[in-house]
């Protein structure tokens, strides 16, 4: 859940995972998969802030437990965001011709 502000400046908690959309018009409109809208005072990069850390303390406690279960290592594997460690599939949707970096 992220905090997040009402444009009459009320705060509002917000589970992130039903976020759909979020579009800047010129205010920022979240679009929930429930098809409900919501404006908020945040902008966009914020909004994006706010998931990123809520997400990042989730995984931390997760690793948390799993290590008091002497399974860490499973842990950072499942959640690892290092893209060199990731199956080479996302490197072969490339199109053809496409030099790699």
């Amino acid at each position: 859940m992220i905090e997040l502000t009402r444009l009459n400046g009320r705060p509002m908690v917000v589970n992130s995972d039903l976020i759909k959309t979020a579009e800047a018009s010129p205010d920022t409109m979240l679009t929930l998969i429930n098809g409900e809208k919501l404006i908020v005072r945040e902008d966009i990069a914020e909004v994006v802030e706010r998931i990123v850390v809520y997400r990042a303390r989730l995984l931390a406690v997760v690793a948390r437990r799993l290590h008091q279960f002497g399974d860490l290592e499973r842990a950072v594997a499942l959640v690892s965001l290092d893209v060199a460690a990731q199956p080479s599939a996302a490197r072969q949707a490339k199109p053809t011709g496409e030099p790699e970096h």
